[in-house]
């Protein structure tokens, strides 16, 4: 009897355990599966980057000699404006990561913390994708600490160094050295950024600025059309007048 119980009680567990185990190694693999994934895409990153730049004029040549001939000053003015801006934007949000950087390592100095240049540099450089610096700072900066001090409370001045160096960059920096150089005000910048987030989410708030720094020189485009239009300029054929009700009539008077 007790041989049966033990049987019974090794078939049951042995189930649970294959269904553990089996499920443990689903999740490997498809955990596996997207870590190659990314690794695939870095890998092509640079093979594609390497192409493009070498074909680069061919293609802009082909893509403007298929452009009807009537639009294409506009559509060539257009890009080269928009290539402008989107190369302000890139040197404005490398002055972002610079000053990130120096932000982070003064923050994790005056905290006590050891290799605070190098984990502030670290986190500035990756800051360039919205929030990957924050995330990559703090959880480096926060173990570190850890390993040295052995206190938890030392975490709260990590956190302390870089949320104020969040707020910092979002409403200072990123609009006064990115918003500034591509056109766009401060507070258009940061909702700019706020609305692409929240409607593409991660790859709406990389790509909120330079969508926006675009759709702004398409605008200033409209604006100026607008302004050197008839609709804008065309004068009025009679001066206004003014309605005399002595006697009672609507009779329009000249305007002294």
């Amino acid at each position: 009897m007790e041989i049966e119980q033990i049987k019974n009680v090794i078939a049951t567990h042995w189930k649970e355990t294959g269904g553990f185990i089996r499920n443990a190694i689903q999740t490997i693999s498809k955990s596996g599966f997207v870590v190659l994934g990314w690794v695939a895409n870095l890998a092509l990153i640079p093979i594609i980057t390497f192409y493009l730049l070498r074909d680069w004029d061919r293609m802009v040549a082909y893509i403007d000699d298929l452009l009807p001939r009537a639009i294409e000053p506009l559509m060539a003015k257009l890009a080269r404006e928009s290539d402008e801006v989107l190369g302000a934007f890139l040197r404005g949000q490398l002055l972002v990561m610079l000053a990130l950087a120096v932000i982070y390592s003064i923050g994790l100095s005056l905290v006590g913390l050891e290799f605070a240049l190098l984990i502030g540099l670290i986190a500035g450089v990756v800051s360039f994708v919205p929030y990957l610096g924050l995330i990559v700072g703090v959880a480096i900066a926060g173990i570190a600490i850890l390993f040295q001090t052995q206190d938890v409370f030392d975490l709260f001045w990590v956190f302390a160094v870089f949320g104020v160096a969040q707020m910092i960059e979002g409403t200072i920096l990123t609009p006064l050295l990115v918003g500034e150089r591509i056109g766009l005000h401060p507070v258009t910048v940061i909702f700019a950024v706020l609305a692409g987030g929240q409607l593409f989410g991660f790859f709406g708030v990389l790509l909120a600025l330079p969508v926006a720094a675009v759709l702004a020189v398409i605008m200033r485009h409209i604006h100026d059309t607008y302004k050197q239009s008839d609709i804008y300029s065309i004068d009025n054929p009679e001066p206004l007048g003014e309605i005399d009700l002595d006697d009672g009539s609507n009779e329009v008077k000249e305007q002294a």
